[in-house]
């Protein structure tokens, strides 16, 4: 209800738990690459694209509509407007 993808979204909070104990050791900071890699790949690679991407393929329209509704990553609250779909003409 509040986002497309909460496993995601926390499967990433997790990574930047890990860094953020990581920053308690000398040199911990210099790990700041694996939480920005799993966000990256979450956000643009393997985990959203292509989930969206077998989404639509499956559910069609019915889908976009819940995409115009709900935030792909953070939990927020649904949007109540409708947008105009720039593919309705």
């Amino acid at each position: 209800h509040y986002s497309r993808h909460p496993n995601y979204f926390f499967e990433s909070l997790i990574w930047w738990g890990f860094w953020l104990f990581a920053c308690g050791s000398p040199l911990g900071w210099i790990t700041l690459y694996a939480p920005l890699m799993i966000l990256y790949f979450l956000l643009r690679v393997t985990g959203i694209p292509l989930t969206e991407k077998c989404a639509v393929e499956s559910k069609g329209d019915a889908y976009r509509d819940y995409q115009r509704s709900t935030s792909a990553f953070i939990p927020w609250p649904r949007r109540t407007g409708k947008e105009p779909n720039p593919n309705d003409a």
